[in-house]
């Protein structure tokens, strides 16, 4: 493909900001991102989009996730192991992805987004505070699950994928959604991570647009982290309703041909 000029540097710049701020937030900056790079960038094929999203959003995801591991202190005994299992989770997805159409994958988001949203809005109290459910091993087991599964969704396709990792740490396991999404960064940190050692070797990820979109991704990703911490977990549950209905609305009138 040819080289894209400065507006489009910039459009994807923009883009990758407010992806990152969402992303740190509450996850599901893909769902910005993504798109941005496919409507902007026709030439260039989908796993070269699918590996320069994922450069771009790593350095987002690593500098939330520092953020968020000095202001909140999530225990590390839970999002480790998680995080480990879902950088395996990821590798295997990229593999899966590379063979794949993923117009397929839109239906399957959007069933998602909508039992999240609808959950999360039909019990208020969802996420105001830490009520752990299970204990001990068990606790841990079923969040090293949640990672691999999440883990090589992302890998796959990738968009919403920090949502999904807050909805299912709130609602599966109980946490407050700050501490969620303090653990859901590090994970979502570890499954762009197993997807780039996929794409990386294969010379996939586009450079001058990757460096754009990871600096604009860097700076969105410490600001959201930020506000997020600041703001408590009331406001990461309004944001997250917000985001999950916007995307459904996106991926819905996608679906109906009603915009692209």
């Amino acid at each position: 493909m040819s080289d894209p000029t400065l507006t489009t540097l910039a459009l994807l710049g923009v883009a990758a900001f407010a992806a990152g701020w969402i992303d740190a937030v509450v996850g599901g900056g893909g769902l910005v991102q993504l798109p941005a790079l496919l409507v902007l960038l026709p030439g260039a094929s989908p796993a070269q989009l699918l590996a320069t999203n994922k450069f771009g959003s790593i350095f987002g995801t690593a500098t939330s996730s520092v953020t968020y591991y000095r202001r909140v202190r999530p225990d590390l005994r839970t999002a480790l192991p998680m995080a480990a299992v879902a950088y395996v989770g990821a590798i295997l997805g990229a593999v899966i992805g590379l063979h794949i159409p993923k117009s397929a994958f839109n239906p399957i988001i959007l069933v998602l987004l909508v039992a999240v949203g609808a959950y999360t809005l039909l019990k208020p109290d969802l996420g105001r505070e830490s009520l752990r459910r299970f204990h001990g091993a068990r606790h841990v087991v079923l969040a090293m699950l949640t990672g691999f599964v999440i883990g090589v969704y992302d890998g796959a396709l990738g968009p919403g994928t920090g949502s999904f990792l807050v909805f299912t740490l709130v609602g599966l396991l109980g946490y407050a959604f700050l501490e969620a999404s303090a653990k859901a960064k590090i994970t979502n940190f570890a499954t762009n991570l197993g997807a780039l050692t996929v794409f990386a070797p294969m010379g996939l990820v586009l450079l001058k647009v990757g460096v754009v979109i990871a600096a604009a991704n860097l700076l969105g990703g410490y600001v959201g982290a930020r506000t997020a911490v600041a703001r408590g977990s009331g406001f990461v549950r309004a944001v997250f309703v917000l985001i999950v209905s916007a995307f459904i609305v996106k991926i819905g009138g996608s679906l109906l041909g009603l915009w692209p």
